[in-house]
């Protein structure tokens, strides 16, 4: 069984798990079909409520 030969500290701990983080990659988004906004690939558009085709949401309405 592999054991560290030495304690890490909560320093040098931090600096190696900041990097998965820092190479993160940006979200992907799509533009809506029926209204153009920017939205999450998969699923219903947020501002105008289409999905593949359909009306599955009421639109938001911004007061």
């Amino acid at each position: 069984m592999a054991n560290p030969k030495a304690k890490m500290s909560k320093s040098r701990r931090d600096k190696r798990r900041a990097q998965f983080n820092a190479r993160t990659k940006a979200a992907v988004t799509v533009l809506c079909p029926n209204c153009g906004e920017p939205t999450l690939p998969h699923r219903a558009c947020r501002h105008c409520g289409h999905y593949k085709g359909r009306q599955v949401t009421g639109k938001i309405v911004v007061a």
